[in-house]
């Protein structure tokens, strides 16, 4: 058996005790280095997905900024077209009135020129009838009037036929230049009024080009959005996956841990496999050659320099342990040979 031997240096005790304790948890470190790099790989994961669904999130306000200008490009355009189609039903209802009044006014002049016609062959007529048989001249109205009344109203009746005549065609002919006047102001009016929706319907179709346009952007920005909130929806869940691995793992690698070391000390304030080496883990064994006693093999000098009372073999097990805990803090495994 071994013996246990006290290190009067206090540093020199300290970096012994963190050797110490460097290599009783190799075994439990290498055991759990595995769950460590698949930790730190998932808190990577972690870390770039936050950082990607904080851009995406930036990515999503952009998107939602944009879709709400397309939106009320949308609207307003609508409105624009709406108001233009107004104007425009309003436009055609006069332009289909001045239509009446261009096919109203036609028939007026149509009608005139008729009237006009029919006077002045009426007229032509009677200069047919005057030139064949002779106008009555002033000698023969009066040598063949019957006194002078007869004779006023010879002349009277031949003067109102040529006034009459000559009324006639001068109103037919007023008529007709009048027709035509309305008719060209008609007409032209009915231009304008076409013009002027030709013109509106051309406006109303740019803007509801516009309109569309804006309605078509709006539907892809929404389903941007969408599909990158769809995005960080998927990566807050990989997250919450990950996070809750990453909890998992570290729980299983500190059980794991603390399985590995409690396997190593056992119920030993020292490694177990030293315990056993130094005295088959026997509370009373005693070093005949070396003085050493107890489970750990303590040397009498120092069990009493860390205030052992008696022998350490005579001790009890919790004072055995609770001097060797001590031991094993300031020294680590240097204190015993087995260790080596």
């Amino acid at each position: 058996m071994g013996n246990a031997k006290h290190k009067s240096s206090p540093a020199r005790s300290r970096i012994a005790a963190a050797l110490a304790l460097g290599a009783c948890c190799a075994l439990a470190l290498g055991a759990s280095g595995s769950f460590a790099q698949s930790i730190d790989e998932l808190n990577s994961k972690i870390s770039g997905a936050k950082e990607q669904a904080q851009a995406l999130g930036a990515q999503v306000q952009q998107t939602s900024e944009q879709l709400a200008a397309a939106q009320q490009r949308a609207i307003a355009a609508a409105q624009r077209e709406a108001q233009l189609a107004a104007v425009l039903a309003q436009g055609e209802e006069r332009e289909r009135q001045l239509e009446a009044e261009v096919a109203a006014a036609r028939d007026q002049l149509a009608a005139a020129r008729r009237q006009l016609g029919r006077s002045l062959n009426a007229l032509s007529s009677r200069l047919v009838d005057i030139y064949r048989s002779g106008m009555p001249d002033e000698a023969t109205v009066l040598l063949e009037a019957d006194g002078f009344d007869d004779l006023a109203t010879r002349a009277t009746y031949l003067r109102r036929v040529e006034q009459a005549d000559a009324a006639l065609v001068a109103r037919v002919r007023y008529l007709r230049d009048q027709v035509e006047a309305r008719l060209a102001q008609v007409e032209d009016a009915e231009q304008r009024a076409h013009d002027f929706n030709v013109r509106i319907a051309a406006a109303r179709d740019q803007i509801a080009s516009v309109r569309a346009n804006a309605e078509a952007e709006a539907q892809q920005l929404a389903a941007l959005r969408a599909e990158r909130e769809a995005a960080i929806d998927d990566l807050q869940s990989r997250v919450g996956d990950w996070t809750s691995e990453v909890q998992r793992l570290e729980r299983i690698s500190e059980r794991q841990a603390q399985t590995e070391v409690g396997d190593w000390f056992g119920d030993w304030a020292i490694p177990e496999s030293i315990v056993i080496c130094e005295s088959g883990g026997n509370f009373g064994a005693v070093n005949p050659s070396s003085g050493a006693g107890g489970a750990y093999q303590i040397l009498p000098s120092t069990w009493d320099l860390y205030g052992g009372e008696g022998d350490p073999e005579d001790a009890s097990p919790q004072q055995q342990s609770q001097v060797a805990a001590q031991i094993w803090a300031d020294s680590g495994s240097s204190a015993w040979e087995c260790a080596g």
